[in-house]
């Protein structure tokens, strides 16, 4: 054994670390009971630490896979009935270079950090993620598929750190009623300990997580010997108060209302390993606004889900539509934001002061994971009915539901699952006409890997049916997710119809695994008539698409980079008719110097060979598309840095160099203490467009002209945000962000020849001289803001105060202010103004 343990050292060139790291290490460890809970002070003088033994054999998970840490860790585990302990203790022979940030709680710093992660049904699928820095500020997520965070969910758990001579320590009183477990099985929980050392970008781990194998969750060590847990069958009731002061322009002037509101959230353990979970008549009016964006495309703007009853647990509900490696853009049989959405006929029936967006009344969702693998989840709300002028109907009472089943298999290397989605409508003589009555889409999807968990398939079937009065069903077949109106299309609007099906087909292969590369290849088809945007979202149905991507991966560091990932995409697209509307290659690559400043650099080709717009005329007929060019590249500064900067650039070259846009994107963040953070953030682009949709003119004979214009377009949008930590339990947070973006139409087209091959022959100048002589532009002023002060004034019990603020104008010329120049003009509009008090209270028994 000696003599074969020297010549490794001598093939190693005397190099201890990389035969250590070589070497099998334990990946199981015995939780020893307590028989008294231990005094959480941060220290391990209490008795059971010193009868518990040490988790030692931590390894390097980043940047060099396996290697020996730098700095020693131990970790010890010890439980009760009631409660999981851990005492880990992170050694460090300079503990004033430990990097220890104050900020509010789920906020990421760039700090050091212990994480102890559990997958506490042992499913090798879910878990969950108990984070704490040195400035003991805390943080933790639920785990979903192997390996996605839902930052959304909020235990209630006790850690306390301490910085001392030896480095840095956290003990962790972690309450099991946090945790779904089954009681039935053989008392061992998935387990992983995790420490970032943050000044050398070091994560260390026990058991090893190799960033070459797939998976997260399932590459967990094991915590055995949990015997006489307490069946976890709490209950949790957090009832608030709010109280909102309102003011906001009308149509009659200014109007100001005060608003006070009882609401409450309630959790119960249906079971060891079901959880319902239900609000009543909620507020989120401490959550972030969205962004200002002006969007010019008939394709809808995806918003992500912010509010916390949506977004815990949003991955169990996660059905995606047209999504690869290549493209995902949020398309799914289910999409939270359509519950309590803005009224759907403000435009048809409201005003300035309708409200928005529509009320939730209620809403309950049953999640869990049974002991044989088996993931459910099942979600109802129901919103009210919202009035305009005349009582006038804005928004129905609406019902809608969620349910998703997903069997895993081979443990947790394959599932099969299943989602159905249903939304009911209350219509009346107002909405008939104009929305749908019922919509319903199910779907069944698999996954499987194979071949040592480093290759992986997986596909899906969804199906959708949508009803309602003849005059909804032509509007669906006739919007911009459908067009079945296109005069040379393969589809003809039914004005007979009172409903409308559709299907949806995806199938997927890829190697997943892998220390150098990795590949997934894809196809993807939606017929004409589906329709999942009632309670999911969907940009356009009617198409299929081949996607292609390579990935090289140079995890290992070297003397010029930590780690590097270069990628190769193609993807090409087609109407199910065949119809070819892109082609496009891409290349991009990501380094992380040495420095810990990041690169980035690609481009795209893209409209290779003959392609077709079916989507541009918005009805008519499809327009032959040019080459484009679109090279971008991004700078990150080093994040432990006091001052970190931040640079993106986009271009994009089409239409025969007649269209163009350029896109710059700097930021600067700056950590001006311990607890007092900011950054400034600028988005300005330059677009000119010579093929810009204007819009579509019917004349004196029924025939229907569509136009298009040449657009000078300039956006800049301003984003500036402060935090600042008072304690670990009280913060503030502002978001402020005024935005404008102004252009000019000229040069008004009307479609000729649209499939020509020579640019100049699919357009023709339009003959409407009402039109053409002062086509106009538009000028749209936004701001948005939040100030919100946040206060845990006991685990699970916060206040919010918050300060909310909306201005907005929009002018149909571009003006000739400078961005100054309507930046002031934005701040003389008179504000929507919110001002609110909430304050929630947690109780369990």
């Amino acid at each position: 054994m000696n003599a074969i343990l020297g010549l490794l050292l001598t093939l190693q060139g005397g190099s201890t670390t990389l035969v250590a790291a070589a070497l099998p290490q334990p990946t199981a460890v015995q939780a020893v009971l307590a028989p008294e809970p231990p005094v959480l002070d941060g220290r391990d003088t209490d008795a059971i630490w010193r009868l518990t033994p040490a988790l030692t054999a931590f390894q390097v998970a980043r940047p060099a896979e396996g290697a020996e840490p730098r700095l020693p860790t131990e970790a010890r585990v010890a439980y009760d009935p009631h409660f999981l302990y851990v005492f880990v203790r992170a050694f460090d022979p300079h503990p004033d270079s430990i990097v220890s940030l104050l900020s509010r709680r789920d906020v990421q710093t760039a700090s050091d950090q212990i994480i102890v992660m559990v997958d506490s049904y042992h499913d090798r699928r879910t878990g969950y993620e108990f984070v704490v820095n040195p400035a003991g500020v805390k943080a933790d997520y639920a785990i979903y598929n192997d390996g996605n965070e839902d930052v959304a969910w909020d235990g209630v758990w006790d850690a306390v750190t301490r910085v001392d001579s030896l480095g840095w320590a956290a003990e962790y009183r972690i309450p099991l009623s946090q945790m779904r477990y089954s009681t039935a099985g053989g008392g061992t929980f998935g387990f992983l300990i995790w420490r970032n050392i943050e000044r050398y970008t070091e994560q260390v781990t026990w058991p090893l997580y190799r960033t070459s194998r797939a998976g997260f969750v399932s590459q967990f060590g094991e915590l055995t010997g949990l015997t006489g847990l307490v069946n976890p069958r709490r209950a949790e009731l957090t009832p608030y108060l709010v109280t909102k002061h309102l003011s906001q322009p009308t149509d009659r002037g200014f109007d100001r209302s005060q608003d006070v509101n009882l609401g409450g959230d309630f959790k119960y353990g249906i079971a060891s390993n079901l959880t319902l979970n239900a609000t009543i008549n909620p507020d989120f009016g401490q959550v972030e606004a969205d962004p200002a964006v002006l969007n010019l495309s008939s394709i809808e703007t995806f918003y992500q889900e912010k509010r916390p009853f949506f977004v815990e647990g949003k991955g169990l509900f996660t059905f995606n539509v047209n999504c690869s490696q290549v493209n995902c853009s949020g398309e799914g049989l289910f999409y939270s934001r359509r519950i309590g959405r803005s009224p759907q006929l403000t435009d048809t029936y409201g005003e300035a002061s309708s409200p928005v967006p529509a009320t939730i009344l209620g809403a309950g969702k049953v999640t869990g994971r049974l002991p044989g693998g088996l993931a459910v989840g099942f979600l109802d709300a129901l919103t009210q009915r919202l009035t305009g002028p005349g009582h006038a109907t804005i928004e129905p009472t609406t019902n809608y539901g969620a349910l998703r089943i997903t069997q895993d298999y081979d443990s947790g290397n394959g599932s099969v699952g299943l989602m159905v989605t249903a939304v009911n409508r209350s219509l009346d003589h107002w909405s008939d006409s104009l929305l749908r009555r019922n919509a319903y889409s199910g779907g069944v999807d698999f996954r499987q890997r194979l071949l040592g968990n480093h290759y992986e398939v997986s596909a899906s079937l969804d199906l959708s049916r949508v009803t309602g009065s003849r005059e909804a069903i032509v509007a669906t077949q006739r919007d911009a997710v459908h067009r079945y109106q296109r005069p040379d299309g393969a589809l003809t609007v039914d004005s007979t119809r009172s409903s409308l099906s559709g299907d949806a087909e995806e199938i997927h292969f890829g190697k997943i695994g892998g220390r150098r590369t990795n590949f997934e290849t894809s196809y993807m088809r939606r017929s004409p008539g589906f329709e999942i945007n009632d309670i999911g979202f969907l940009r356009q149905a009617d198409q299929q698409s081949w996607n292609n991507w390579f990935g090289l991966r140079f995890n290992q560091p070297n003397r010029f980079f930590q780690r590097l990932n270069w990628n190769f995409n193609w993807w090409q697209f087609w109407t199910t008719a065949g119809l070819p509307t892109e082609r496009a290659a891409n290349t991009n690559v990501h380094a992380e110097l040495n420095s810990r400043w990041w690169l980035h650099a690609g481009a795209t080709l893209g409209q290779l060979g003959s392609t077709f717009c079916d989507r541009c005329a918005r009805g008519g007929l499809a327009v032959r598309q040019d080459r484009y060019l679109a090279p971008w590249a991004g700078i990150e500064g080093d994040g432990r840095n006091s001052l970190v900067p931040f640079l993106w650039i986009n271009y994009w070259r089409g239409d025969q160099g007649r269209s163009s846009s350029l896109n710059l994107n700097p930021e600067l963040d700056l950590k001006v203490s311990s607890r007092f953070t900011t950054s400034l953030s600028f988005d300005y682009t330059r677009n000119t467009s010579d093929t810009q949709w204007y819009d579509s003119f019917d004349d004196s004979l029924g025939t229907t002209h569509f136009t298009f214009a040449h657009l000078e377009q300039e956006t800049l949008g301003v984003t500036w945000r402060l935090d600042y930590t008072f304690t670990r339990t009280a913060s503030l947070q502002i978001y402020a962000q005024p935005f404008i973006s102004k252009g000019t139409y000229t040069r008004v087209r009307e479609l000729d020849t649209p499939r020509a091959i020579a640019y100049a022959d699919r357009y023709r100048p339009y003959g409407d001289t009402a039109v053409t002589n002062n086509p106009g532009g538009f000028n749209v002023q936004q701001f948005n803001s939040n100030v919100v002060f946040r206060w845990e004034y006991r685990p699970g019990s916060t206040l919010f105060l918050v300060w909310s603020q909306g201005r907005e104008n929009e002018a149909e010329v571009e003006g000739r202010n400078s961005f100054m120049g309507d930046f002031r003009n934005l701040f003389r509009i008179r504000p929507n103004d919110t001002f609110l008090i909430k304050a929630s209270y947690w109780l369990d028994w």
